[in-house]
């Protein structure tokens, strides 16, 4: 009888390790089924993102636009104030700070929201089965609405200064859709983390202050004197940039390309593994 016993919970242990074992081996492929079928659902998140920005402004008067205005009154602001203070003229100056603002809202809103990316959709990861990147692409979806809706101020600055960037404003198409990739690949990492860890979005969010001064949004390289190597390093510089200089009618620099480049292949290796690995966790942090 206990001989048995023995043979029957050895049995059960080698099911369970080779269970476990056939779920490590089969991840990867769960997880690029996941992303695969998150695409195919652009019905459902491109409704969600819509709805989103609808419901966070219902019953107001502009709508999402009052972001737009605040931003429009902000650029205004600090553009007519730091040109009196570093001395640069205000053509020059209000161009070049609303593009990085309207840049830098887009990359920050990645990080600082990220926290509650799968966190704040409980209630539909525990009653529905949805590919997890549903929750990504929903929130890369309603940042990109806001991003249109914040061009608009580009659009009234160019005009106001008659300014015309020429073909190299094409090169901001490309530029856009790699800083909304990283965004989708930082939000996804993030969003599993702090689903595990609920005191990472209050980090993140202090680091991304202190990356906002650190980064040329309202000041320009040429001010740190011969200095600029510091920017080799500050990854938010290359991802605005890329975007910034093409509207400003100038073509980024090799090393803007090549950094970006770098880094979204770190990007795309660190939130492979991470989703890869505790996908089938997230139900359970949240």
């Amino acid at each position: 009888m206990t001989i048995s016993l023995n043979k029957a919970g050895k049995a059960r242990n080698q099911q369970s390790v080779s269970v476990i074992e056939g779920g490590l081996a089969n991840a990867p492929a769960m997880a690029a089924k996941d992303i695969v079928m998150g695409i195919r659902m652009w019905r459902l998140w491109g409704r969600q993102g819509w709805n989103d920005i609808l419901q966070r402004y219902r019953r107001s008067l502009l709508g999402p636009f009052w972001l737009t205005a605040s931003m429009a009154i902000m650029v205004v602001a600090l553009g007519v104030l730091y040109a009196e203070l570093f001395k640069i003229k205000v053509d020059t100056l209000l161009p070049y700070l609303c593009l990085g603002l309207i840049v830098w809202t887009l990359l920050s809103s990645f990080l600082t929201e990220a926290g509650s990316l799968f966190t704040g959709s409980e209630a539909y990861i525990k009653q529905i089965r949805l590919p997890y990147s549903v929750y990504v692409y929903r929130s890369c979806w309603s940042k990109l609405i806001i991003f249109a809706h914040n061009v608009v101020i580009y659009i009234g600055v160019i005009l106001y200064f008659d300014i015309w960037p020429g073909a190299a404003a094409l090169l901001a198409i490309p530029g856009l859709a790699v800083v909304l990739l990283n965004g989708l690949l930082l939000s996804l990492c993030i969003g599993m983390v702090s689903a595990r860890f609920r005191d990472i979005p209050q980090i993140v969010t202090s680091l991304v202050q202190i990356a906002f001064f650190v980064t040329p949004i309202f000041w320009t390289p040429e001010l740190l004197r011969g200095r600029s190597f510091a920017l080799d390093f500050n990854p938010f510089y290359h991802l605005v940039e890329i975007v910034r200089a093409p509207l400003l009618g100038t073509v980024p620099s090799a090393k803007n390309y090549l950094a970006v480049a770098l880094i979204t292949l770190v990007n795309l290796i660190v939130a492979g593994a991470f989703f890869t690995r505790f996908r089938a966790r997230i139900s359970y942090w949240v």
